[in-house]
């Protein structure tokens, strides 16, 4: 065995398996077959390694969103929550996710890419435990994710006591957007 993989990541020796984890993936698709896509991909998160469950609400229809706001006229989206239990650490499920758009027809994410355009299928990592991160390759929670009723919805659907880190309960947040001084039940 190699000196570096003796001292495990960072130079560090690991203490112990890793943790599991719930982690928290946004689904969307507006392009083809929506629902086949989404179930696929569903699918494809189930099968990941060191992935023990997973827990996903019933899909919602939403309108597409642009830089100036929604846009109807675009082709509408279907989206969903997936909770994923897993041990894989962040920056890995966030490969893996990667790997999953792409082979549902997405290309490869480069720097600079539009985060406006249609999509076959689009995975978004909204939170992993309580994990913070800066780090431009892996903001965590999602930045904008308290802004997005399309994931708060069917997260809430999955998971009614759900907390977004740095935010706060999703049923605030959820409620806040639609206006409402109190969360509305589902």
């Amino acid at each position: 065995m190699s000196r570096r993989l003796a001292q495990g990541y960072h130079g560090v020796a690991p203490a112990s398996a890793p943790v599991e984890t719930v982690a928290v993936v946004a689904l969307g698709a507006n392009l083809g077959d929506r629902a086949a896509t989404l179930d696929a991909a569903v699918a494809d998160l189930a099968r990941m390694p060191l992935t023990t469950g997973i827990r996903v609400a019933e899909p919602i229809e939403t309108v597409a969103l642009t830089p100036s706001g929604p846009d109807a006229a675009a082709p509408a989206y279907l989206n969903t929550v997936a909770l994923v239990t897993t041990r894989l650490a962040p920056s890995v499920l966030l490969s893996f996710l990667h790997a999953i758009e792409e082979r549902h027809g997405r290309p490869p994410r480069r720097a600079g890419d539009a985060r406006w355009q249609d999509r076959t299928l689009d995975l978004d990592l909204i939170a992993y435990g309580d994990v913070r991160s800066d780090d431009p390759a892996l903001t965590l929670p999602h930045p904008r994710a308290a802004e997005r009723d399309f994931v708060l919805e069917p997260w809430l659907r999955v998971d009614p006591d759900a907390v977004l880190p740095s935010a706060g309960r999703v049923a605030d947040l959820r409620a806040r957007l639609a206006g409402h001084d109190e969360p509305r039940s589902s």
